[in-house]
């Protein structure tokens, strides 16, 4: 059975992507950090999946990985999700959080393109996606470590798309222009919150995943590299 590897499968829109891929008959496998695992096993359980605490900034790991997940099916579809948002003045953003987020949004979708890539480009199919984030497209004040990391990531996906497009490897980055529904998000608006998801302010993460599911079915012929997605009222 084909498998699809989610890097980052939180309980938003990494759990959204397990359950649509898991409808489409794949063979789900997902990741997060170990000690994230218990969440983690709970989700896979619900899909049939399978899942694994790896370190994506560990190169030996994520190696190991891709070798357990492929000898479980090959990949068909891999999403690289992990967001490493933070917040920090440019006086405040230490020498260890730059590296921090560079590694965990930038340095870990190179581990996992380096290790999947080669893969789906040898059996001429595949599709891989790199969940973006506006950050990739401007640098806020307070984001320079974020910022840098998702600039990295798309400048990533630019040349992967462009090497692998040929052998028949369909490479996606995605803009996700606004806040995500989800308990995070909850907290920081508090009372708010729930009116802005009546109103649409927030991403659904079903609707993300149902957008990402459509990339992976579009014919080489009309693939699309850049897709932005946000809320109808969002400032852009």
């Amino acid at each position: 059975m084909d498998t699809a590897l989610i890097i980052g499968a939180g309980s938003g829109l990494g759990a959204s992507l397990a359950r649509t891929f898991a409808a489409e008959g794949l063979h789900i496998c997902v990741t997060r950090r170990p000690r994230h695992l218990d969440k983690l096993e709970t989700l896979s359980r619900e899909v049939g999946g399978t899942a694994f605490g790896v370190d994506a900034r560990d190169a030996d790991a994520m190696a190991a990985l891709i070798r357990d997940v492929e000898a479980i099916g090959p990949i068909r579809v891999c999403v690289f999700n992990i967001g490493a948002n933070v917040k920090f003045s440019i006086g405040d953003t230490t020498p260890q959080v730059y590296r921090k987020v560079w590694e965990m949004a930038a340095y870990a979708g190179f581990l996992t393109a380096h290790n999947v890539l080669p893969l789906m480009m040898e059996r001429g199919q595949g599709t891989f996606i790199f969940t973006g984030a506006t950050a990739a497209m401007r640098g806020a004040s307070g984001f320079s470590a974020f910022s840098s990391a998702k600039g990295a990531l798309r400048n990533l996906a630019q040349s992967c798309a462009r090497e692998a497009g040929p052998k028949g490897v369909h490479v996606a980055h995605t803009i996700i222009d606004g806040a995500i529904q989800g308990d995070f998000i909850r907290s920081l608006y508090g009372e708010a919150y729930d009116g802005k998801v009546a109103d649409d302010l927030i991403l659904n993460p079903d609707h993300i995943a149902a957008n990402y599911l459509h990339l992976h079915r579009q014919p080489r012929d009309a693939w699309t590299f850049e897709l932005d997605l946000r809320p109808h009222g969002e400032r852009w």
